[in-house]
Order: C-alpha cells, then structure tokens, then sequence
C-alpha cells in the first residue's frame, strides 16, 4: 500500500502519518530526507525525532530513497519528506540527475510494494507564485511529482489544522 499525505507546514501531516505507521502492524522505519544546514534546521529535524517512537529505525538518506524503499518494501517506511527530497535534488544544480532521480523513484512506486509506504510531503502550489526562478521552478517540480504520485498511490489524503480530508481512499471511497 502507498500512502500520500499532503498538507502545508505545522498542517498536523507528520503526526497523521506516524499514527497510520503506527496502527499498521508492521515494523516501522522512519526514512528522513532532511539535511542538517543551520540551526533552525536542526531544531525542526530534533521535533521530529522527539514526536516518533525511539523504537522506529530511522535512516537518514537525502538523495538515494530507492535503495531503501527497495530494502523495506516488507514493512511500514514513513518517508518525511518528499518537498525536502526534492529540495536536495535541485540543489545537485544537475538536470539529468533530477530527473533520473524522480524517475526511478516513480517507477519504483509503479511496481509497488508489498508492505506500507507513507509519503508526506509539503503541499506549497496553493499560495502566491514565487517572486524567484529557483522557488517557482520548486513549486511546479512539486506539483508535477504529487500528481505522478498521487496517481499511483492507494491513498492520498490532505491535512489542514490537523484535519485529514481523504483525497483517495485504498476503498475507492
């Protein structure tokens, strides 16, 4: 099962993603995609870490997700989060490896998994248009991966105050 869990920043979608790991019934490993540049950083990344159970491996990867959704495809991989992913990959300044990169996670998302894989991931296409190249070409590299995404996944769901709205259900509901 794939899991596609939206929302805007302090939108409740972490938490929501780490209570669905939790009711799953599988092991759960926690893939982190953030890089530790400055301090404010860091503080988010320590909130994260103290919100999750310390029973939850956590593998710090920033660029090659693949490998590891390959490696846990048997169990729940709680992967927060993909916007930050993202935000490594073009920041690599490498047009073939971007694009590389979201090919081969897509592709492997189209075979599946036999486990539970949550992807949480920063809705940001629902404010201003970016006054920079770097933040519009952001914005529009994200809206284009949670649509491939989203057409895959078995469910997607939006987060707001906390609040999910169920986008696709596994049900068809």
């Amino acid at each position: 099962m794939i899991s596609l869990i939206l929302g805007g920043a302090r939108s409740g979608k972490s938490a929501l993603a780490e209570k669905i790991a939790s009711k799953s019934g599988l092991a759960v490993h926690y893939l982190a995609t953030a890089q530790t540049w400055d301090d404010e950083m860091r503080q988010r990344v320590a909130h994260h870490q103290q919100s999750r159970p310390a029973e939850w491996p956590t593998i710090e990867e920033p660029l090659k997700i693949v490998p590891v959704i390959q490696a846990q495809a048997e169990n729940c991989l709680l992967l927060d989060c993909l916007t930050l992913w993202l935000t490594n990959l073009l920041l690599l300044e490498d047009e073939q490896a971007l694009i590389t990169y979201q090919q081969t996670f897509l592709d492997q998302l189209q075979q599946g998994v036999s486990g539970h894989l949550i992807l949480v991931s920063n809705e940001v296409g629902q404010g201003i248009v970016p006054d920079n190249a770097l933040a519009r070409r952001f914005v529009d590299e994200a809206g284009r991966l949670h649509q491939r995404i989203a057409a895959v996944a078995d469910q997607v769901i939006f987060v707001t105050a906390g609040l999910p709205q169920i986008l696709k259900s596994p049900t068809g509901r």
